[in-house]
């Protein structure tokens, strides 16, 4: 039984499984064929933060492999009464195969698996959303091919994103280069540990410095859900850290774009970008399914 709360949960091994069973099981469904290891099977969503394509993608890649997922809100479970999270990982865990949580604090979802008997995913907490690495690792490697040894550039807020595709750095061997404002950058114990596993990562203020000649150039919100009251404070700090077509120009010719979603056009990215030749976020969305398909289907089949 295994967890998988941060990248590192798994073994660089494990995640090129994860991700050749992604491509082969997107492969099948594009041709039409059934793919149904998860059959019976059932998966808890438990949902603190709003959601679009992480209840959609989870939920959907369930009902594909032949399985069923649950939709639970704080709001209308015990555990929006304070039942304690201890009890309900007990007792959910006697009902169901797995379960995803998308909350705020990590210290959550970690007291939730330490008490779960079930493997427990992390559908997005403040300090970490590993699917999203997978996804985007097999968007680009879709694309590009290996993404190892190839330049990432991440620029804006050292955020939850950032702290994945910090860890992304020791799980698929890419360099990292992350620019952030003064005092919003990741944190300085994740961006060591990673060093000391022999990840390449560097930080910077400088976001020209961190995009020249990257293969990969990604973002996200200045703002991210719960940190709506700072959106002003945020804008006037991350104001040169747009990225835009001049931002863009220092990657290489043939680089990809990439963002989460929800995407703010003419904050952290302008609409000439993201909408451009070299966005690749459409595909960057829908790659959650498959992505996540690959890790259920590690997980639970």
């Amino acid at each position: 039984m295994r967890h998988f709360l941060t990248l590192l949960d798994i073994t660089p091994d494990e995640a090129r499984h994860i991700l050749k069973r992604a491509k082969k099981i997107k492969s099948k469904l594009k041709e039409g064929k059934a793919h149904r290891p998860l059959e019976g099977k059932t998966l808890a969503m438990i949902f603190e933060k709003a959601s679009t394509r992480t209840r959609v993608s989870f939920e959907t890649g369930m009902f594909q492999m032949g399985g069923h997922a649950l939709f639970l809100h704080s709001s209308t479970t015990q555990l929006g009464r304070g039942e304690p999270i201890e009890d309900s990982a007990r007792v959910l865990s006697g009902m169901v195969d797995g379960v995803m949580i998308r909350t705020f604090a990590h210290e959550t979802l970690q007291c939730f698996a330490d008490h779960a008997s079930v493997p427990v995913i992390n559908g997005l907490t403040d300090g970490n959303h590993p699917c999203q690495i997978l996804t985007d690792v097999f968007t680009y490697e879709e694309l590009r091919g290996s993404i190892e040894d190839k330049t990432v550039a991440w620029v804006g807020d050292g955020n939850n994103m950032a702290h994945s595709w910090i860890n992304g750095a020791v799980t698929f061997g890419y360099r990292l280069r992350i620019a952030s404002p003064e005092g919003y950058g990741p944190d300085e114990s994740i961006v060591m540990a990673a060093r000391s596993l022999g990840a390449d990562v560097s930080v910077t203020h400088d976001p020209l410095e961190a995009v020249a000649n990257a293969d990969l150039v990604t973002t996200d919100v200045w703002a991210s859900m719960g940190q709506e009251d700072e959106q002003a404070i945020r804008e006037k700090a991350f104001a040169d850290f747009c990225v835009d077509s001049r931002v863009i120009s220092y990657a290489k010719p043939d680089a990809l774009f990439m963002h989460c979603l929800p995407a703010h056009r003419g904050e952290e990215v302008s609409a000439d970008v993201i909408d451009g030749s070299q966005s690749v976020v459409w595909l960057e969305a829908e790659n959650r399914l498959h992505a996540q398909k690959g890790l259920l289907e590690f997980l639970m089949s």
